[in-house]
This record gives C-alpha cells, structure tokens and sequence, in this order.
C-alpha cells in the first residue's frame, strides 16, 4: 500500500516509481514465461492479436517487440496482474472507487534494437466518462538511460489531451513543435527490476531506443477506476464485467468535468502503438 506522500506526490506530478514491489522468484516466473512467448514467436512472420514483432524478426534470430494483452493469453501474467501486490497501490490512486483492467502489454525493448517510442499520452488512445485511469509498469529488467527507461514530464497529467493526429488521422503521438511538450522536463525513470512505475494517463510519456546490451522489459498494466466507462466502445458486456479486479460492479458509470479528444479518424494500419505512431509527424526518435 502506498504512504499518503506517494499518494500526494502522485496527484502533484502524474506519476511515482515504488521500488522491490515484486520479489526475485515472481520475476523469474514472468521472464521464464516471456521466454516461452519468444520461442513462439518464431513461428510468426507478421504482427498478430499477440505479437508485435520488430522490423528485423526472423525465425532464426526471433526479435519479438510487444507481446499483446498477455494477462489474457496467461495464467502467470494474469495471476500476477491480479495480486494484492500490483492492486494495493492503484486502489488509493484510483479513489477507492473499485479496479478494473482495462488492457496490458509487455514491451521487450530488446538490447542493441529495441524500438522507441514516441512521446504521447495514453488517454488520447482510450478515453473514459472519468479520468481515474492509470498504468502499472513493472520493470522486469533493470531500466537504465542507456536501454531505454521510460521518461515522464512532471504536471503534464494537468493539460489537456494534446493533438495526436497527423495527415488528418488519429497517429499516436504529439508532435514534436507542439509547445505543451517541454523535454527538457522530462524525467527519466532509472528503476531496478522489481520496481514498478505508476502514471497517470494524461501524463506525457515517452522512451528513447535501446542502445545498450541488455534488454529493458517493461510490461504496463492499464487500469481503470470501475465506473470509469470507455467513450470508444467496449467488449460485450459479460466481458467487461470480468475485468472488474476489486470492488463492486458499478450500478451507473461517473461522469467527471473534463474535455477528451477522440482518436477519429483511425489509421489505415491499427496495430500496436509502433504501428500507429508509424505514421506521426514531427516526431523526437525518427
């Protein structure tokens, strides 16, 4: 559970880093399960409902980017995800109001190619009736500057959702020109493995490429308050319910005062956030 000066220090900046939240013999499971998925992705030569996979894949040489959802194509990483450990520190975040998933993914970020990603906030993909939406990251590997650690921008959870399109279509990431995006606020998150971060999901957001030998595993985990409802549609109802983590199914969804901008229109390749942002503008990385 976190102290009420994390809590605080959350609310102030949009974002925090909790360190040796998982132990040794949890993070081994996750990695020898992330093993697992990467022999698999030998047998695949495109991106799929699991696999994002790097420009430079092979089956001789597998280079596996994201792996997709994996809380819903496993029982590790599901049973993990739902621990007292993980949920402890969103619950007071997310105002006691109930914990539902929302979505999860695991970014490799593997030595020496592991992909950036552009500056962006997560709310322009997904936004709710309510902003009590957050993510978990749990760092897997030790997150260093050199392998590409995830960097936030202190108080930009208070802006609002900046533009993300380019060309006219939805592109995932804010351009480089745009004047809300000040990097040399930027922070990085150097984390151990074990350690988790935590940010908003207003919060401008970003990672630079891995230029190191060791890889930087970082799986982020979306969660939402429980009457915090999609404005983008949803799965089928039952579903939906599923994904409620902690607490009570809502009887009504809570609307709160505040202006989205909704990724419309979507562009012409939807996949991963590597291939969406693929077609952004003025970007910091490309």
């Amino acid at each position: 559970m976190l102290v009420q000066s994390q809590i605080d220090e959350y609310r102030e900046r949009g974002f925090i880093a909790v360190p040796d939240v998982l132990p040794a013999d949890v993070l081994e499971e996750l990695r020898d399960e992330v093993a697992r998925f990467v022999e698999r992705s030998r047998q695949v030569s495109k991106n799929d409902a699991v696999f994002d996979l790097e420009p430079s894949h092979t089956p001789e040489v597998p280079r596996l980017r994201r792996l997709k959802n994996p809380a819903q194509v496993s029982a590790v990483f599901d049973r993990v995800m739902r621990s007292d450990a993980l949920l402890d520190l969103a619950d007071p975040l997310l105002g006691f109001n109930g914990i539902r998933y929302r979505n999860d993914k695991l970014n490799l970020k593997i030595a020496e190619v592991g992909s950036p990603v552009e500056w962006h906030q997560d709310y322009a993909f997904y936004p709710h009736s309510n902003d009590d939406v957050l993510a978990i990251g749990v760092c897997l590997d030790d997150c260093t500057l050199e392998n590409g650690c995830l960097r936030c921008i202190p108080g930009s959870h208070r802006l609002p959702v900046l533009d993300h399109h380019a060309g006219g279509a939805f592109a995932g990431a804010v351009r480089s020109s745009d004047g809300e995006l000040d990097l040399s606020q930027a922070e990085p998150l150097v984390l151990k493995a074990g350690s988790v971060s935590i940010h908003h999901a207003r919060t401008l957001h970003g990672s630079e490429p891995n230029t190191s030998n060791i890889p930087r595993r970082l799986w982020l985990i979306e969660l939402t308050a429980a009457d915090a409802w999609p404005l983008m549609g949803m799965p089928d109802i039952s579903k939906f319910k599923s994904w409620l983590l902690r607490g009570e199914e809502p009887p009504m969804m809570r609307c709160s005062d505040h202006v989205v901008r909704i990724p419309l229109p979507q562009p012409a390749t939807v996949g991963s956030i590597y291939e969406v942002q693929r077609q952004a503008k003025e970007t910091v990385y490309r």
